[in-house]
């Protein structure tokens, strides 16, 4: 288990690189978003597995505060123990997350019918509706660059999108995973309120899973937002091995 979280954490360290820049506050890493998109956090620096102070945190969230993004800090109870006694003292909010690894080759259920679940390119005429459906899922829309900045990762090979389409071709679920060498994390699914309990969530975490093996991946891993959504995620073969803790300002 100590191995698999390591790759994890390695992997945790890597993937905002591609669109963040990175400042350093001793045992902190802030990731800084450069452009548009949604703004990353701040997280234990890599190798770090010791204690952090409350000086610490209070001086990542005050550059965050300065910086004009969220107060946010996202890391693995398990992984970094020291952290979170420190994040609470310093007042921010905590969330506690299932962190689901893939056991075998996962499962592929079939969809409902009348729904095709299938990946999108940079150039599908499904990509707009693909990317405002997790949004949606919350109440929320995207920002007007979104779709240019999903399209320019899915051309790099850094994002991957699936979607459960319905007969004229519009998203009603979808989500992503992102590949880092043998790793990847599937995120951001979400499905439009008007189609949930039809089982859309689990084909699109399916289809990126079989996109992920397909492409090489060798660990599949999420966050389920909590244990009932944990159970579902249960019945494609994700395995729960540790916490992903999430703490934000009230």
């Amino acid at each position: 288990m100590a191995v698999m979280l390591s790759r994890i954490e390695t992997y945790y360290d890597a993937v905002p690189r591609s669109a963040a820049r990175v400042e350093e506050f001793g045992p902190l890493s802030l990731f800084v978003r450069e452009g548009d998109g949604w703004p990353y956090y701040a997280r234990p620096a890599l190798g770090h597995t010791g204690d952090v102070s409350v000086a610490d945190v209070e001086r990542v969230r005050e550059r965050q505060r300065e910086l004009g993004v969220p107060e946010a800090f996202e890391w693995v109870a398990e992984t970094t123990p020291g952290l979170r006694a420190a994040v609470e003292k310093s007042g921010l909010v905590m969330h506690e997350h299932p962190l689901m690894v893939l056991e075998g080759e996962g499962v592929l259920p079939a969809p409902p019918e009348g729904v095709t679940v299938r990946m999108v390119g940079a150039d599908d005429a499904a990509l707009p509706s693909a990317v405002a459906a997790p949004y949606a899922a919350f109440g929320a829309e995207p920002s007007p660059g979104a779709v240019a900045q999903v399209a320019a990762r899915l051309t790099a090979g850094r994002t991957r999108l699936a979607a459960a389409l319905d007969a004229s071709g519009t998203a009603l679920s979808a989500g992503q995973h992102q590949p880092v060498g043998a790793v990847s994390e599937v995120v951001g699914v979400g499905t439009l309120p008007e189609a949930r309990r039809r089982g859309l969530g689990l084909a699109v975490t399916a289809a990126l899973v079989a996109d992920a093996r397909a492409g090489g991946v060798e660990t599949v891993f999420l966050s389920a937002s909590d244990e009932s959504v944990a159970r579902l995620y249960g019945r494609l073969g994700f395995r729960t091995v540790a916490t992903a803790l999430i703490a934000e300002a009230s």
